[in-house]
């Protein structure tokens, strides 16, 4: 198959400043093409573009491009979206984690809708938490979404993607596990409770978690820009789930430290609500049947080789004396 990744060859991206955007953006830079960034603040040079993804319409949303600007794209990748960990789900917040994802969606497929020559592949993020708190059930693209807050949003904001498809551009709705990296996201936020031993398994520990490596979840994505056989939802997770005690032991044991202690369930509802019982307590055994049906082979697939990756030689090792190696974002 042949990439559209190729010099010259323009990309819209959203939700560069993040930690899977930056490196997808570095990625695509590397290779020659061109990255036009929406941006919502005011542009800090000519490859951003200021966006209104709250405004109604297509039109004020995308009072910030010159005419001709999203014609002939080769792909858009959109990843913007407030953090569902970052907060208690406060009903303001609510409202925000939903205005970021459904309805920037919406207003970026209506723009998409518009153009003469809208790019041949759009790539929107999603997350497992589509599938709710399942147990032990063994969950593929095929599995029905489940239920509860994080469903529902998901739910919605992989339908607001429908302007789209109805325009013929071949929509991929990426369903993230924890993406797991040193320099940021959900590991980045541990690392300092366990550099000091005081990292433990959350609730019972039996809950499965979903996850996936940077490097494998960009290696993902820019399979998917190219695969034309896939669209509609793909998780990207690695084909080994872990139990949360598992990961807890394995990470502990990775910085040379040990994991005995737990936090109760009770002291995580107190702390954060409803997202204790939907982001950390809940179980979503998730597996990628579609990448690897689609011959997708992952560099890091078990969490062992994933953690070992992390702290390989060529990284700045961990001391164990409670001083980071992260690489700057």
């Amino acid at each position: 198959m042949q990439s559209l990744e190729q010099p010259g060859a323009r990309f819209l991206l959203s939700g560069a400043s993040g930690l899977l955007g930056t490196a997808v953006r570095n990625g695509l830079l590397h290779s020659g093409t061109e990255v036009l960034q929406l941006v919502r603040r005011p542009p800090l040079g000519p490859r951003e573009v200021q966006w209104f993804p709250e405004r109604a319409d297509a039109v004020t949303a995308a009072s910030g491009l010159e005419a001709g600007t999203l014609e002939g794209l080769a792909a858009a990748i959109h990843l913007s979206g407030a953090n569902v960990a970052a907060h208690r789900w406060t009903p303001a917040y609510r409202r925000e984690m939903w205005r970021s994802r459904v309805e920037s969606t919406r207003a970026l497929c209506a723009m998409l809708r518009t153009v003469e020559r809208p790019p041949r592949v759009l790539l929107v993020a999603s997350a497992t938490g589509i599938y709710g708190d399942r147990e032990d059930e063994v969950l593929d693209e095929c599995s029905p979404p489940g239920a509860g807050f994080l469903a529902d949003l998901c739910r919605e904001w992989e339908a607001a993607a429908a302007p789209a498809r109805e325009a013929g551009i071949r929509v991929v709705h990426l369903r993230f596990g924890v993406v797991l990296a040193r320099e940021g996201g959900a590991l980045s936020k541990m690392l300092p409770a366990f550099r000091l031993g005081l990292g433990g398994r959350m609730g019972s520990g039996r809950q499965w978690m979903s996850w996936i490596s940077l490097e494998d979840a960009v290696g993902a994505m820019r399979f998917l820009l190219d695969d034309e056989r896939m669209a509609g939802a793909v998780n990207l997770c690695a084909p080994e789930p872990v139990r949360n005690a598992e990961f807890t032991r394995s990470l502990a044991a990775r910085l040379g430290r040990k994991a005995v202690l737990r936090v109760p369930e009770f002291a995580l509802r107190m702390a954060l609500g409803a997202m204790a019982d939907e982001a950390l307590l809940a179980s979503a055994r998730v597996v990628p049947k579609r990448l690897l049906d689609a011959g997708f082979r992952f560099k890091q697939p078990t969490m062992e080789t994933a953690l070992a990756a992390l702290w390989s030689p060529g990284r700045e090792q961990d001391s164990g004396s409670g001083q980071s190696g992260t690489a700057a974002k």
